[in-house]
């Protein structure tokens, strides 16, 4: 089911290069779903960000030490205690 289109006042625009073999395959797979190439990378991405960051019910942009080993690591050292005790 196609989305209705969104205002695009305010938002940022991602532009990228691609194949022309991607192109082809983006335009075949948006027309099976009857979607334009943009809803259809929209979906695709909102998706991937789904799996990989969970809903956003649970705090999407919650930032946490435990949520992100990454993060843990920068911020569970010394130097940067000094700023918790602030």
């Amino acid at each position: 089911m196609a989305r209705p289109m969104e205002s695009s006042a305010k938002r940022p625009r991602i532009s990228i290069d691609v194949v022309p073999e991607v192109r082809r395959r983006l335009r075949l797979a948006a027309a099976k779903r009857d979607l334009t190439i943009r809803q259809y990378v929209l979906e695709a991405i909102e998706e991937r960000l789904r799996e990989d960051l969970g809903d956003e019910s649970e705090g999407v942009l919650a930032l946490t030490a435990q949520a992100d080993p990454v993060l843990a690591e920068l911020w569970d050292n010394p130097k940067d205690a000094t700023y918790d005790r602030m």
